[in-house]
């Protein structure tokens, strides 16, 4: 079920989301950042997943909540199991199939973000000082 909130004090849409595990709510999302509030339920995960180009973090906010993380294939099925509690924070690489589980029910924030290149600038000529004009 997906439900549309209007909250007149923030005068800003949000979108509610129920799952098999609990739910998930966006609060804020742009052109390079989505965060979400998602409340889960013990017993219960999300599907096993991957982002082509998204990182993907999970801040627990109460309860408990496993993350797993599978890796590269020549790593022979190595999964990589965290487990997060209030105020822990883990982050998962684009590209990882990945799966969040609850221990606890609880309450978590999962931002996903794209990462900049900082050094990404391709010079075609130099700065110079126009003549006539120093």
């Amino acid at each position: 079920m997906t439900t549309l909130v209007y909250y007149k004090e923030r005068k800003a849409m949000t979108m509610k989301a129920g799952k098999i595990w609990g739910q998930t709510e966006l609060i804020h999302a742009n052109g390079v950042l989505e965060f979400h509030r998602i409340e889960y339920k013990a017993g219960y995960k999300c599907s096993e997943h991957e982002h082509k180009y998204k990182w993907n973090g999970f801040f627990v906010e109460s309860g408990k909540m496993l993350v797993r993380v599978w890796q590269d294939a020549d790593q022979e099925g190595l999964v990589d199991e965290t487990i997060l509690g209030p105020g822990e924070f883990t982050q998962v690489k684009p590209g990882k199939i990945h799966q969040f589980e609850g221990l606890e029910d609880g309450v978590a924030f999962e931002l996903y973000w794209a990462e900049f290149n900082h050094d990404d600038i391709v010079r075609r000529t130099v700065g110079t000082a126009i003549k006539g004009k120093k």
